[in-house]
Parts: C-alpha cells; sequence; structure tokens
C-alpha cells in the first residue's frame, strides 16, 4: 500500500510513500482504492493557493447540503494544518487538531465535513486542497474566527477572515 494513515480526532493524517532516486522522488497524491475505503472521496475540484510566511488562512467550512471534504498538503514550504471540529452535537466540538505538512514531509491531511479548516504559513508556502465532497458554494461558506487556534506566528489575515465571528455565534453543523 503506497499510504499509511492515522486517525486523529476525527481526521485522517496521509503518508504517502516516496520513492526517490538522485533525480528528486516520485509519490502518489491520490489512489482511489486506497483512499475511498478510509472514507476519503475522489476529488471534484483541485485548488491552491501561495501564502508568504506567517499569513493564516480559516477557519473556513460549507454548510449540508453543500458542505466539503478537503484533503490539503503543502508542496512547497511548511504550514501548520488545522482541523476544528464544528459538529455542535458532537463531544469534540470546538477542539482542534494541528499537524506541519510540509513538501519535505509530504503528508496530507483528510479535513471531512463537520470541520472547519485553516492552516499558517511557517515559511513562503504552496498548499493543495484536493476538495472532494463536493464544488465550492459561496452561499454554503461559513467560517469561525481565526483566534480559536493558538498560531506559533504572528497572523497575518484576510479582512474576510479578520471577521468571521466566534465559534459561539457561527453557524455550525447541527
Amino acid at each position: 500500500m503506497p499510504f499509511d494513515f492515522e486517525r486523529i480526532g476525527g481526521l485522517t493524517l496521509v503518508k504517502p510513500k516516496r520513492f526517490p532516486d538522485r533525480r528528486g522522488f516520485f509519490q502518489e497524491m491520490y489512489k482511489r482504492g486506497d483512499m475511498e475505503p478510509l472514507g476519503i472521496p475522489s476529488p471534484v475540484q483541485v485548488n491552491g493557493s501561495f501564502s508568504v510566511k506567517g499569513v493564516v488562512r480559516g477557519l473556513h467550512y460549507q454548510l449540508p447540503p453543500k458542505e466539503q471534504g478537503k484533503l490539503v498538503t503543502a508542496v512547497r514550504g511548511r504550514i501548520l494544518d488545522v482541523g476544528v471540529d464544528v459538529r455542535r452535537g458532537s463531544p469534540t466540538f470546538g477542539q482542534y487538531v494541528t499537524v506541519e505538512l510540509s513538501g519535505e514531509n509530504g503528508h496530507m491531511l483528510w479535513v471531512p465535513p463537520g470541520y472547519a479548516h485553516g492552516f499558517q504559513a511557517l515559511e513562503d508556502s504552496f498548499v493543495v486542497y484536493f476538495v472532494t465532497n463536493g464544488e465550492y458554494s459561496p452561499p454554503h461558506e461559513r467560517c469561525v474566527h481565526y483566534s480559536l487556534v493558538k498560531w506559533p506566528l504572528s497572523e497575518v489575515v484576510s479582512d474576510k477572515d479578520a471577521q468571521c465571528p466566534p465559534l459561539e455565534k457561527a453557524e455550525v453543523f447541527p
């Protein structure tokens, strides 16, 4: 199997195997036969972003019926990736998990529907999101204020993300 998986707080850390040689390395990013049995469906949309060191993006999610799961990786640079449980009835509601993703480690984080997602660039970073559950739907997009998470660096945020409500006032999953 070309992937190792670790369940962490409802999220899945995917650790692809790399095949290095003198030219660099080869790595499978997504293989349906390995991912779908773990609940990680095939991508329907792929997005990318570049962020300079310190930038925080998030904490974003989409409500039903247009919820999204995201498989996230940093192809270049390093990020602190975050998944926050926004399922109101969950025993871990409001709790979050952080994982460092980098071009060096090649790890990916599966953030399922019901979790807000965000990250901070620990250095200039290019991040790819394999959006797997559905396409982006602006009317269903919601966010939680980034201050819910203790970030390691001083934050640089967008005006839009700075206006997200605190968790107790956010519209979340029932």
